[in-house]
């Protein structure tokens, strides 16, 4: 069976705008599931790409004292705190960040979180790699790092997801040309400042980095990991592409 993943650039969207839409699509998935789930017919997977505004996201595992700052002092610094359903503690989406929220039914693909979490960390490590830097894993933080072997590894890239009846919401977070000065606000994740660090793929090349051409560089190595075919569409309007 050939899957197809549809995917949805917003650009530049608030996080509340985009959040409304991962839920209308996730919604929708389950909705389509729940109706076909009789005929075993294969649903509407849908990867969501996006920017947002300088916003602080907290996650149900998260402490709110991570938040360096007091919520009335954001204006300062023109940002956002968000608390949501996702897994995970406080993290920063700003712009120059590629935040991607796959809706996939993992019914079609395999049925084990973990397992799910891993193929995203593979997708960044993948495609931070054709850029010529050398991502991996460290045993009890999610996410994807580099330099892992070193006394002081740097985050790339945070992960965070939620699931309802295998239908997956939220997703990761690239730092491709991200001002890492924000993360200066938060303890992100829950990473202390003296043992592990935030990087970016600016920062580690040492020059600004095409956004557009990581953002296709990515899709093609999602898709390839879960064996789909890529459409981009509108909201509400498919225009066919293949990959």
């Amino acid at each position: 069976m050939i899957r197809t993943l549809d995917v949805l650039d917003l650009g530049f969207m608030s996080y509340n705008e985009a959040l409304e839409l991962q839920t209308y699509y996730h919604k929708s998935l389950i909705n389509q599931k729940r109706q076909l789930d009789l005929d075993h017919q294969p649903v509407n997977n849908t990867l969501i790409l996006v920017q947002h505004p300088h916003v602080f996201t907290l996650g149900t595992s998260g402490k709110q004292e991570h938040l360096k700052l007091k919520q009335e002092d954001l204006g300062h610094i023109e940002a956002h705190f968000q608390k949501i359903n996702r897994g995970g503690d406080i993290t920063y989406h700003g712009p120059g960040q590629l935040v991607a929220y796959p809706i996939l039914d993992l019914d079609q693909f395999f049925t084990d979180v973990h397992k799910y979490v891993r193929y995203l960390e593979e997708a960044v490590i993948m495609t931070i790699g054709d850029f010529g830097i050398k991502g991996g894993r460290i045993k009890d933080f999610t996410g994807v790092w580099v330099d892992i072997e070193s006394a002081k590894p740097r985050k790339i890239c945070a992960i965070g997801v939620h699931l309802s009846r295998w239908v997956t919401l939220h997703g990761l977070a690239l730092n491709v040309n991200t001002d890492l000065n924000y993360f200066d606000y938060i303890i992100p994740c829950g990473i202390q400042a003296e043992d592990k660090s935030v990087t970016s793929m600016e920062k580690e090349i040492g020059k600004p980095v095409e956004f557009e051409q990581v953002k296709e560089i990515f899709i093609h190595h999602l898709s390839s990991l879960f064996g789909t075919s890529t459409k981009s569409i509108k909201h509400g309007i498919g225009i066919s592409k293949n990959s």
